[in-house]
């Protein structure tokens, strides 16, 4: 809800606690205990940047956080709230949704290539340790420096395999690749996918421009990743939101300071983030939050305790929303007590004291002022949504999807020619077992047999990264299937099911080369036996140091010579 063009997050005994537009890309934490009121407090601070005009992503691990597209409805325990809060006028409102899934069940397909994620997160995404991690780079300079696009996970299997097998071809220039190392991506690829990690890479990729959107009134679009399933899967959790943060980083130019974010990034259950990275992760991690504010993105943790987060990440994080503690330990005392002193002290309350004692819904608040400094710690109560509080109806959820700007531009995964298809035909062409090459469909034929499209005008705005402004377009909503892929996925793969046979071809001799071959040993062999001959003279001649020795060595010498003139 807005106050004044603020955030307005809670009320204090001294007022509204407002956060500032123009301070939101300083980053943030929503911390708490669980069933202490984290979700409904992101859900607010969700809704005053949509209302801003600021499109949001937020990943909904739990499902409850589907209810922004609804209108809420009114309680007991809602007006009590407002009483509380001391709002004079409130309205239920929806907030303008896209619904998204890694799976492709409860929303729009997210994907995108595993050229795009890169070795460091791949490696990340599939627990390789450090020495199997430099194999991973290794695997994408060969891929790149030859030409082959990895585009999914058969693409990366395929190289391997071809690099494993010609494993002294690239030695000298790559360094060593051993062969159980390539096995051990391999298992750990094969554990990836039967987790579904392989619905992720392939085409359509995701283009983030279309997150950045808002609907005809001018509200921010609220991207919901449907995170239920994929946070069962910790570690492609994490690699994903982080390779969302780097891509929002890379996509978008320089901002600097400005009156509001141009997107904000809440990362839930932040913790798994952080959880077995290595030096070299965390320190990309430190860079992206660290830089991107300057892009215009704010990033906000969800977390059980600030301590999670490392405290070079936790530095940077200016806004706090800390909901109840639990202290019933010497350790979670120990918490407690550091987390009461990363607040500016307000002489009205005990902040220590204070953390253990506040209810659900309660928080201690503090953002930046406008000079930049963070205001007094403030205990709140926090307002309610004024969108649907839970989950929603499949149906709705279905309709949503249905009938959103983005329409079925990711539905179909399409499969282009890449490395698999490349080294496919490779060994197809120099006589290895016959196999199936993905050939393209023509694309005149088959847009001859595709139905005709029914299109349905869809108004919105996008934002241009080039212009910095949003642009009022017209996006036609798909109502009828769209055509098929022109890239069909291959029926039988050749790795590492099936691995290629390398042939070995003996090259073709005429009758002259044989006999030059065979004059050039016999030179080779005359030329050793006379090497011989005179390492024996020079041997004797060396041993015959005294004056009884040199007369021995002087008739030795005499008889090998005349040896070898009569041999010649």
């Amino acid at each position: 809800m807005l106050l004044n063009g603020n955030i307005w997050l809670g009320t204090s005994n001294e007022g509204a606690v407002c956060m500032l537009p123009s301070m939101a890309n300083r980053h943030g934490l929503i911390a708490g205990a669980t069933g202490t009121g984290k979700t409904v407090t992101l859900q607010v601070m969700a809704e005053g940047f949509s209302q801003l005009g600021v499109p949001v992503f937020l990943a909904d691990v739990k499902g409850d956080l589907a209810g922004l597209c609804k209108p809420g409805e009114g309680n007991k325990k809602i007006d009590e709230r407002l009483q509380t809060c001391g709002v004079p006028s409130f309205s239920f409102r929806p907030c303008p949704v896209t619904f998204w899934d890694v799976y492709g069940e409860k929303g729009h397909p997210v994907r995108t290539t595993v050229s795009e994620m890169g070795p460091l997160l791949l490696s990340r995404m599939l627990g390789l340790n450090e020495t199997q991690t430099g194999v991973m780079h290794v695997i994408f300079r060969i891929a790149d420096d030859e030409h082959m696009l990895l585009v999914d996970l058969k693409d990366v299997k395929a190289v391997l395999a071809y690099v494993g097998e010609n494993a002294a071809k690239y030695t000298l220039e790559y360094g060593h690749v051993a062969k159980s190392t390539v096995g051990a991506i391999q298992r750990a690829i094969a554990i990836l996918e039967d987790q579904g990690g392989d619905q992720f890479f392939g085409e359509p990729a995701l283009e983030l421009s279309d997150w950045l959107c808002q609907d005809e009134n001018g509200n921010g679009m609220i991207n919901i990743l449907a995170a239920d399933t994929l946070f069962r899967k910790p570690a492609m959790y994490s690699t994903f939101l982080l390779w969302l943060l780097g891509e929002l980083y890379e996509l978008l130019p320089e901002q600097g300071d400005s009156d509001k974010p141009r997107m904000v990034f809440f990362f839930d259950e932040a913790h798994l983030l952080f959880d077995d990275c290595s030096k070299t992760l965390l320190e990309r991690i430190e860079q992206v939050i660290r830089l991107i504010r300057s892009k215009g993105v704010g990033v906000y943790f969800i977390t059980q305790t600030p301590t999670d987060i490392p405290s070079s990440v936790l530095s940077q994080l200016s806004g706090r929303v800390e909901h109840a503690l639990r202290a019933f330990t010497p350790q979670e005392q120990k918490i407690v007590r550091a987390v009461a002193q990363t607040f500016r002290v307000n002489p009205a309350f005990d902040t220590e004291e204070t953390l253990t004692q506040l209810g659900t819904g309660e928080a201690l608040l503090s953002f930046l002022q406008e000079d930049g400094a963070p205001s007094i710690v403030q205990r709140a109560t926090i307002l309610p949504p004024q969108s649907q509080i839970g989950a929603i109806s499949d149906e709705l959820r279905k309709t949503f999807i249905e009938t959103d700007m983005i329409g079925q531009k990711y539905d179909t995964a399409l499969d282009p020619e890449s490395a698999y298809e490349i080294l496919s035909r490779h060994f197809t062409e120099n006589g290895a077992e016959k196999t199936q090459v993905v050939r393209p469909i023509p694309v005149e034929a088959e847009a001859a047999a595709a139905p005709e499209p029914v299109y349905q005008p869809v108004a919105f705005r996008v934002y241009n990264p080039q212009t910095g402004q949003y642009e009022e377009r017209v996006m036609p909503t798909m109502q009828a299937p769209v055509q098929q892929s022109v890239y069909p996925t291959p029926a039988q793969p050749v790795y590492p099911a099936q691995q290629p046979v390398y042939p070995t071809y003996a090259p073709v001799q005429d009758a002259q080369v044989i006999e030059k071959k065979e004059k050039t040993k016999k030179v080779a062999k005359k030329q050793s036996e006379m090497t011989v001959a005179e390492q024996l003279i020079s041997s004797f001649t060396k041993s015959a140091t005294t004056s009884a020795g040199r007369e021995v060595g002087r008739s030795l010498t005499r008889s090998l010579l005349g040896i070898l003139g009569l041999k010649k």
